[in-house]
């Protein structure tokens, strides 16, 4: 009965978070079917309202609408995310076509679709900016969703939305399962050969939590994998970790390479049925980007210099192997342990040398304080508020009068009921419709946890992530915004990872590592010199990074450039693109197709991973902003980012936003001057 639904009955926990003990996986089918059911009628009685439309009985009324299956939906796909098992993984392949279809039955609904095309062409007298905002983006999306067109291609367009939710399902549950089915147990003194102590501690906890005490054991998690492939002097094992790390997705039961070959046929079906010429046009055309011209021409402007600088990295690695006896040619489970050694030999710094100082716990406190200087937001954390899972930390946030702003949940180690990666997400979002409603925040993190009584320590790379997921978060916890459309990290997909890509920048800051970045043991802080090393390696082995990362965004575009897809094997379509841009050897993708879940576990990144770079160039002349005044805390600035960025949402363009807080277009220099590629590109 619904009437004992715990995700149906309201919520009295602190906050209103949800009651997560009391839900179980049975819950869920019969919450959704109720909630779905409780929108089609609010939608019904908007669509049939005999009163001519206005924005508050048609746009403001969508905006009120579905509230209870928002509910239900946030705490079930979080935890499928985040904590998943069997039995939700089986609700979810169920549910991925329901909801599927249950949304194209809104956004193609012609009565409703007729009443905000009304409303578009009276134009925006009477509303204020930002009403007027939200209605420009429903006629979009009622639009791109296929409002417009004839019946039969109408149908047809939601017929590809269905199955494309269950192909995205089936990916990212492929990798999940691969992810999970396979570890490296490290037996013996020679198999834990060149590790620091750190990497075997956490290895020697994964074996634990296995039920291998007394071995050590390395996964396909990243905070897992990469460290072993630094450092292990054991070269046949660095092969075998890097072969299963780069083969998820591509055998078996998990085999995802015709997944692959539907969806982006489909997509491309799609984008036709709506006038585009492929789905990249498609994708991009509600962007800042607006092409992919323009997308493809900011990524292969990268890719010249950021190729030449690779090859130049692997020559040197060549050299240091042979110099060190070693009688083969790198490869691609070889980069890192050798890049690893070149940047000790050249700035006397290596990963075990940083690690010791980057504690999560210092790591946390510094991204929190960094927020308290840049925008007066304080973190208080609380106990008595629900989690799922005992690892997760949760966090009052106030503003500097003392007002509430939200609440964040922080969910940092690596399990097998996680997917891999790190992300941001809601459990609610801000919003003033409804009242003054406060945003529930998490960030998702796999970091390996240390052994027990030990800090868990990061590499560099996993605390600037932190830092990232944080921008995001604070992008959805800053929120102020009355319409739920418009709010927090609702904006273009090329704008998105600006707030958070930016935030980076604090965490690189010796003013913050030297409050923050404190030794395990000894509690001193990280020497001048060392800081002084680290900034000087700053742009070290950034071809290889970069080569890694714009390979996967030009793959991405070119799956969705496709005019034709007949016979499309993606293993194939990804070695030819690859040999056209001249992919250096030893070098592969960050995400080859198989398991790239940005792309193909969903819609989020499809033909849109070039996003990363297009924010980069914001990111990097965005700071440029504090650096210019003098100060990495200069309140002016400070508050001119929170107000046009982070507490903004969507309600004005990206570029707009962009220009009310910087004052000017960015210069696209600045990103390959962070880069350290601007030699490089002349």
């Amino acid at each position: 009965m619904t009437a004992d639904n715990p995700l149906l009955a309201p919520w009295t926990t602190p906050f209103g978070v949800p009651p997560f003990a009391s839900i179980t996986p049975a819950h869920y089918t019969p919450a959704f079917e109720a909630a779905i059911a409780a929108h089609n009628a609010e939608i019904a009685a908007i669509a049939e309202n005999p009163e001519p439309p206005s924005f508050e009985n048609t746009i403001a009324a969508m905006e009120r609408a579905g509230r209870q299956l928002d509910r239900v939906a946030s705490v079930f796909f979080n935890l499928t995310g985040a904590h998943t098992n069997d039995e939700l993984e089986t609700i979810e392949l169920d549910l991925a076509p329901v909801l599927s279809r249950h949304s194209s039955a809104i956004y193609q609904n012609a009565k409703l679709f007729a009443r905000i095309d009304a409303l578009t062409k009276t134009g925006t007298a009477g509303l204020d900016a930002e009403q007027a905002r939200v209605l420009e983006r429903y006629q979009t999306a009622f639009v791109r969703a296929g409002a417009a067109l004839a019946p039969e291609a109408k149908a047809r367009v939601a017929a590809i939305a269905e199955r494309l939710a269950t192909l995205g399902t089936n990916f990212g549950q492929n990798v999940l399962a691969d992810e999970k089915s396979w570890s490296l147990v490290l037996d013996g003194e020679d198999d834990l050969a060149g590790l620091p102590d750190f990497l075997r501690d956490a290895a020697a906890q994964a074996a634990r939590d296995r039920g291998l005490d007394g071995k050590h054991v390395i996964t396909l998690s990243r905070s897992s994998i990469e460290p072993f492939l630094q450092f292990s002097a054991r070269r046949d094992l660095r092969e075998k970790a890097f072969a299963a790390w780069i083969a998820r997705g591509e055998a078996g039961k998990t085999d995802n390479r015709a997944i692959i070959a539907e969806t982006v046929a489909l997509r491309a079906e799609r984008a036709k049925l709506l006038g585009f010429e492929t789905f990249a046009h498609y994708r991009l055309d509600d962007s800042m980007a607006k092409t992919p011209e323009a997308a493809m021409e900011l990524l292969k402007s990268v890719w010249t210099p950021a190729r030449a600088r690779a090859i130049a990295e692997r020559d040197a690695l060549q050299e240091l192997a042979r110099s060190e006896g070693g009688n083969f040619d790198i490869a691609a489970w070889d980069w890192r342990y050798y890049s690893e050694k070149r940047r000790k030999a050249e700035f006397d710094l290596d990963e075990s040398q940083l690690k010791p100082f980057l504690q999560l716990d210092k790591i946390i406190a510094a991204a929190f304080d960094t927020a308290t200087r840049l925008f007066g937001v304080t973190f208080t954390e609380r106990f008595d508020v629900p989690v799922y899972h005992p690892d997760v930390r949760v966090f009052e946030v106030r503003d500097r009068d003392g007002k509430p702003v939200g609440l964040f949940l922080g969910d940092y180690f690596a399990r097998s009921s996680k997917r891999s990666g790190a992300w941001m997400s809601e459990y609610r979002g801000q919003e003033r419709l409804a009242g003054d409603i406060r945003p529930i925040i998490v960030n998702v993190m796999n970091f390996a946890k240390g052994a027990e009584g030990q800090p868990t320590l990061l590499s560099f790379d996993d605390a600037r992530t932190l830092f990232h997921e944080f921008g995001h978060g604070l992008h959805g916890l800053l929120s102020d915004v009355t319409y739920p459309l418009l709010a927090g990290t609702n904006v273009a997909r090329d704008f998105v990872e600006f707030p958070s890509q930016l935030y980076e920048h604090w965490f690189e800051q010796p003013d913050v590592l030297e409050r923050f970045a404190l030794h395990y043991k000894t509690g001193e802080p990280m020497p001048k010199a060392l800081i002084d090393r680290l900034m000087a390696s700053r742009t070290f082995n950034q071809g290889f990074a970069t080569v890694e990362y714009v390979s996967s965004a030009l793959v991405d575009l070119e799956f969705h450039l496709l005019n034709s897809t007949e016979g499309l094997d993606a293993t194939a379509f990804e070695a030819k693109i690859l040999g056209e841009i001249g992919m250096p050897e030893a070098m592969v993708m960050r995400h080859r197709s198989p398991h790239f879940q940005h792309v193909f576990a969903g819609d989020g990144y499809s033909s849109a991973y070039y996003s990363y770079l297009w924010s980069e160039v914001l990111d990097a002349d965005g700071f440029g902003a504090f650096e210019e005044a003098g100060d990495i805390f200069a309140p002016d600035v400070a508050t001119k980012l929170r107000d046009f960025v982070y507490a903004a949402g969507n309600r004005r363009k990206p570029e707009e936003a962009y220009r009310a807080f910087r004052g000017r277009d960015p210069e696209p220099s600045a990103l390959l001057k962070k880069r350290g590629l601007l030699e490089a590109a002349e």
